[in-house]
């Protein structure tokens, strides 16, 4: 097992970016891997956790990580820990940026900060940041008397002096000896999602082996969505890859005070749609609160895979053989909408059953990307039909043509009728239910929409134009206008060549974050969420 800051799965030069708090340290991570991927705030202590980035600086790809400020004299436990996840990233790491504030001029922390890094005897670079301009270089010449050197002006925040810098970085890195192994795509993004103080770091810590999170009571200790690759060898030797992300617990609006939690919230929106698979916490000794069934059906609307985790199992009181079932069936009443998602008590702190959420993980995404053929489909599609006909609606009999599968990732499902507005919900319900009992799809929403079949079918855009060389307009035409289900056999090798994407043919649910205004963005978001009155 590896995790995204050691050198197994992803062998790059790592350098770690250390300072007192405040001194713009997340500013600069950003800067180097040109995203804004760090919560930035001008206020101490806003990072917390130890935060990977990829960068490529002049053709050379590195990894960055950015630490919580370090306090000599930790007088909180919330700063002893900051301090240790920093100790850990001094120790992984090939150069350190310990960066200063020169506005603030040089401050005692920052000397204790020096000391330190000179123990380390890892090569270190003095950055002197928020020098914005010419006038501000008279404030570098105060942190030669830290005895250190040769120090480097620059401004995290609009460039300036940053290059200089990185080709200093790059000439104590040395050249690249072999090429570095590239980040496997492929990995199954997991983000583990819950409200405040369910138990996400803690089982992040317990399934990647190491303290990768800071773990308190106090809720909202975690603040942005942290990063981890893992990987591991499944029962049939073969190797899982996974991408896990932490995110902060969301509270419900009304007690979201700061633009920095707000913001936290935001990057947890962001993290569950990046993700594949959710990891969905519950307190075992709280039961399912309303704000627990409006986060799974944010997970559901968001159409991801979700394994919903029963967590602090050990913590509940008296149990006996007849108190899982009671619990499950409490838990699926309170949770009716997502009765497809699998359910495991588990105890993140002791270790408890937490050996089996990657399998279900496993199986959760292989029903994610679960694709049935047309001909398949379309045959027990039909025995559905024959054992329970569709109802009569205003005196007229619905008639149901075929199904096809359109997008997998969730899966979804398009079923061509004569009247798509007469289909009660209970009826698709019913459907899906059926597809469920016969393919499973066990950890997976499913999406069916209902079109109207007419004579003549307008192709969608999208089809046509997703289509191969070889399928032209003709083609398409041809499956949409395929009447009955005779010869369905032929068709399943033109609708196998197809690939159509779930938005060329229903509207897509979009709770993609716009980056230019994330904070109405998660206003809007928080409405769908709903406010206590």
């Amino acid at each position: 097992m590896t995790t995204a800051g050691s050198k197994g799965l992803n062998a790059l030069p790592i350098i770690a970016i250390v300072g007192r708090p405040n001194v713009g340290k997340s500013t600069l991570f950003n800067r180097l891997i040109e995203k804004r991927s760090a919560i930035v705030e001008d206020m101490p202590g806003v990072t917390r956790d130890r935060q990977y980035g990829e960068a490529e600086i002049m053709g050379r790809r590195v990894l960055v990580v950015d630490t919580g400020g370090i306090e000599p004299v930790a007088d909180t436990v919330l700063f002893k820990q900051m301090r240790e996840q920093a100790d850990i990233a001094i120790e992984e790491a090939d150069v350190i940026l310990c960066v200063f504030d020169g506005p603030a001029g040089v401050l005692p922390q920052d000397a204790d900060v020096v000391r330190m890094l000179m123990r380390s005897q890892k090569p270190v670079f003095w950055v002197v940041n928020k020098i914005d301009g010419p006038r501000h270089d008279p404030l570098v010449a105060e942190f030669y008397e830290l005895g250190i050197g040769p120090l480097f002006p620059v401004s995290a925040q609009h460039a300036g002096g940053t290059l200089d810098l990185m080709e200093a970085v790059l000439e104590e890195l040395g050249p690249e000896d072999s090429p570095y192994e590239e980040v496997d795509d492929g990995a199954v993004r997991v983000a583990i999602v819950g409200r405040p103080n369910v138990g996400k770091s803690t089982l992040l810590n317990r399934l990647i082996g190491e303290e990768r999170m800071i773990v308190s009571d106090i809720p909202g200790t975690t603040r942005d969505a942290i990063d981890s690759e893992y990987t591991r060898k499944r029962a049939d030797g073969s190797e899982g890859r996974y991408l896990l992300i932490d995110t902060a617990g969301v509270r419900r609006r009304k007690w979201v005070k700061t633009s920095v939690e707000k913001i936290s919230v935001v990057r947890t929106f962001k993290a569950i749609d990046r993700a594949e698979v959710c990891l969905f916490l519950l307190d075992a000794t709280e039961g399912v609160t309303e704000q627990d069934q409006r986060l799974a059906g944010l997970i559901g609307e968001k159409g991801r895979a979700c394994v919903i985790l029963l967590n602090k199992w050990d913590a509940l009181g008296k149990k006996d053989n007849a108190t899982f079932g009671e619990q499950i069936r409490k838990l699926q009443g309170q949770l009716e909408f997502m009765k497809w998602a699998p359910i495991l008590t588990i105890s993140g702190l002791a270790g408890q059953r937490t050996h089996k959420i990657m399998d279900l993980v496993d199986r959760a995404y292989a029903s994610y990307k679960q694709r049935i053929p047309t001909g398949e489909l379309n045959r027990v599609f039909t025995q559905i039909l024959h054992t329970h006909q569709p109802p009569v609606v205003k005196n007229r009999r619905l008639k149901m043509y075929y199904a096809t599968q359109v997008a997998v990732a969730p899966p979804r499902f398009v079923v061509w009728c004569n009247d798509p507005v007469g289909v009660h919900f209970s009826y698709r319900r019913f459907l899906v239910n059926r597809f469920r009992q016969h393919w499973g799809f066990e950890g997976t929403p499913i999406k069916l929409h209902v079109r109207e079949r007419t004579r003549r079918t307008a192709v969608p855009d999208g089809l046509t134009g997703r289509a191969s060389e070889a399928l032209e307009v003709a083609r398409a035409e041809e499956l949409l206008e395929f009447d009955g289900l005779e010869g369905l056999e032929d068709m399943e090798a033109l609708a196998g060549e197809i690939e159509v994407e779930a938005e060329d043919v229903v509207e897509r649910d979009d709770w993609a974050a716009p980056e230019a205004d994330e904070d109405a963005w998660a206003s809007e978001t928080w409405d769908e969420l709903g406010e206590e009155e």
